[in-house]
């Protein structure tokens, strides 16, 4: 017998949660916000064939499809509450939802976020999650607060995303070792949470990389007025062999290529020690990558601090 909605719902998405006041099961959720706390809203759609590859694993999806709104959570330096599903489907398949919802469910198992609603349809594969958090009034990341003379940061490293998209597309040819550690960074990549917790009340500025470092430091620059001054050789590299190293998509996939979700953050050079303690505590990698100046725009520089010109900036939702 085919699920209905209904059953569809209470099978695979319906689970006791513990911060909510009413949950799933009714017209809709009730939540209490923590007295004095701001509440951090964000939605993301993934749609198959332009987010995520047409027959992907399900499971890993579930995962990433709320990695990265735990993403933009992290982003604003918010602590992820509750989230709400919209769902639509092909089929009812009863396998492909239950790794679909056991990969999501894990993740917010992880970062202790309730699944409080939704709705679902059936229609070409399409997944919308609206995110909710909280943030002390103040104590927000914003794009707009990048200050003249800020160092920028960066976490993890990005670009092993990018590469794993281009073999898959047939641009790119790797080895066993590098597409699997690239296709872990594409499939279920690792919202940096904790780092953005941490840095709220220590860097001014701050956004996740989800459309290339070039476009998404970009943004920093044009919400804060400033320019932005990239140093090519300070760019943290994936730790792929040398003949991954070599390929000549490498500039391209670290400057451009989407699907990080690293932080990519401005702070004072006040703080740089506060910044590696915190590097080490977290046992993540944060490199200072260049620095906010009067003006305005992105320029890379290379080894002898001369500008480069790059004919790429980033991913384009419509293009």
């Amino acid at each position: 017998m085919p699920l209905d909605e209904f059953d569809l719902i209470q099978r695979y998405f319906t689970r006791p949660v513990g911060n909510t006041v009413l949950g799933v099961g009714d017209d809709a959720a009730l939540i209490a916000p923590t007295p004095g706390m701001q509440l951090a809203v964000s939605a993301d759609t993934l749609v198959e064939g332009r987010h995520f590859f047409a027959g992907c694993d399900a499971e890993a999806l579930g995962w990433k499809c709320l990695a990265v709104n735990l993403s933009d959570m992290a982003a604003m330096g918010a602590r992820p509450r509750w989230f709400t599903l919209c769902l639509s489907l092909p089929q009812a398949d009863p396998d492909w939802l239950a790794a679909f919802s056991r990969g999501m469910f894990a993740l917010a198992d992880e970062h202790d976020v309730a699944l409080i609603g939704g709705d679902t349809t059936a229609g070409p594969l399409t997944i919308s999650i609206q995110i909710m958090g909280e943030v002390a009034p103040g104590l927000a990341l914003r794009r707009d607060a990048g200050q003249v003379g800020d160092d920028i940061w960066l976490s993890g490293c990005t670009g092993a995303a990018a590469m794993a998209v281009a073999q898959r597309y047939g641009k790119l040819q790797l080895g066993a070792s590098d597409l699997a550690y690239c296709a872990e960074r594409l499939d279920k990549p690792q919202p940096r949470v904790a780092l953005g917790l941490a840095l709220s009340g220590l860097a001014h500025a701050a956004i996740d990389v989800s459309d290339g470092l070039l476009a998404d430091l970009g943004h920093i620059a044009a919400r804060s007025q400033l320019a932005a001054e990239l140093r090519l050789m300070s760019l943290p590299l994936p730790p792929l062999s040398d003949e991954a190293m070599a390929l000549p998509a490498l500039d391209r996939c670290l400057l451009a290529g989407g699907d990080d979700y690293e932080l990519c953050f401005t702070a004072a050079p006040a703080v740089r020690a506060q910044i590696e303690q915190l590097a080490t505590a977290l046992a993540l990698r944060l490199s200072h990558i260049g620095q906010l100046k009067a003006g305005q725009g992105v320029t890379v520089l290379d080894a002898n601090d001369q500008p480069v010109r790059l004919p790429y900036t980033g991913f384009n939702h419509f293009a």
